[in-house]
């Protein structure tokens, strides 16, 4: 595995891998004084974002930092790297500078696989577009199989704005790809129309959509990618799909409840859902820095030594 660019690309071995070298990382950094491990002592980790993120780039810093890497943060403002040569003249500098990864989320869908062809280093996605988020979808299996026990023979819903979520595509590829039975819901217009070439079922109803769930997933409405107006109103959109203790109650009672942040509470996501027991939304946090690590490693290495 030379870049992490989606997890359709990903074999099930190698997410499996992943899973367990993210319980290796966590049991070995868990309880140490110091919460490091010298593995990328003198390697470089730029972080390349395009998209304001405090929450992923920080996750991948700490990450790198605590495999004793040396890190970069290279903010960029969308409006100067519109052109693909831009991104092409960044990519040459970071080159350059000898970046051993570089870690990219970009508004453009294929920004990253674009950046494969002018580095030489690991080029691990954190987001391009609305294609996809494969350390969210690494981090989110995760989490289930630690809660869960497992993702083999799972029922997942990822309930929401479908159509504009890079997460929801990373974790339909490997979920499934890991046998869970996902489930899509949301309204027909936050639904992508290529749908159907999809390993996924259908559903409109969030209450019916509900019962027999392992693990519920819920989406931010992301209002910044949507052009046109894909539900009447916010109250109409919570009353419809948002989960509220009353379809809490309509999962069974080992059911967990996800979200990939940040969380519109009242609208997606009620408060009292959101800090409820089954609610895993800080844990999915502590994971993806796990996670994180378990990729770096396992791209900046071999998976020679730790």
């Amino acid at each position: 595995m030379k870049h992490l660019l989606t997890t359709k690309e990903l074999s099930r071995e190698e997410a499996e891998l992943i899973l367990d070298v993210t319980e290796q990382m966590a049991e070995a950094v868990t309880g140490r004084e110091v919460p490091k491990l010298p593995a990328l002592r003198g390697r470089t980790v730029v972080n390349l974002f395009f998209e304001d993120s405090t929450r992923t780039r920080t996750s991948f810093e700490t990450a790198a930092k605590r495999l004793s890497a040396d890190v970069v943060n290279f903010a960029a403002k969308t409006s100067s790297v519109n052109k693909g040569e831009s991104l092409r003249d960044t990519a040459l500098t970071l080159q350059a500078m000898g970046a051993d990864a570089v870690v990219i989320r970009h508004p453009a869908a294929g920004a990253p696989q674009r950046l494969t062809e002018w580095i030489e280093g690991a080029v691990l996605n954190a987001g391009d577009g609305t294609h996809a988020h494969p350390t969210q979808a690494l981090l989110d299996a995760y989490t289930m199989k630690k809660r869960l026990g497992g993702v083999e023979g799972r029922t997942v819903a990822i309930v929401g704005d479908i159509l504009h979520s890079r997460v929801a595509r990373s974790n339909i590829w490997l979920l499934s790809k890991l046998g869970a039975h996902v489930r899509l819901v949301g309204p027909p217009t936050l639904l992508p129309k290529d749908i159907d070439d999809w390993p996924v079922e259908i559903g409109y109803d969030l209450d019916a959509s509900l019962k027999g769930v392992d693990a519920v997933m819920m989406l931010r409405v992301q209002r910044e990618r949507q052009n046109a107006a894909f539900f009447p109103t916010a109250n109409e959109y919570a009353r419809l799909y948002g989960l509220d203790e009353r379809r809490l109650a309509l999962m069974p009672d080992h059911a967990i409840v996800m979200h990939p942040g940040p969380m519109n509470r009242g609208m997606e996501i009620a408060a009292a859902v959101a800090d409820s027991p089954r609610a895993t939304i800080t844990e999915q946090v502590t994971n993806g820095v796990w996670v994180r690590m378990a990729v770096l490693y396992l791209l900046l290495t071999n998976g020679e030594s730790k």
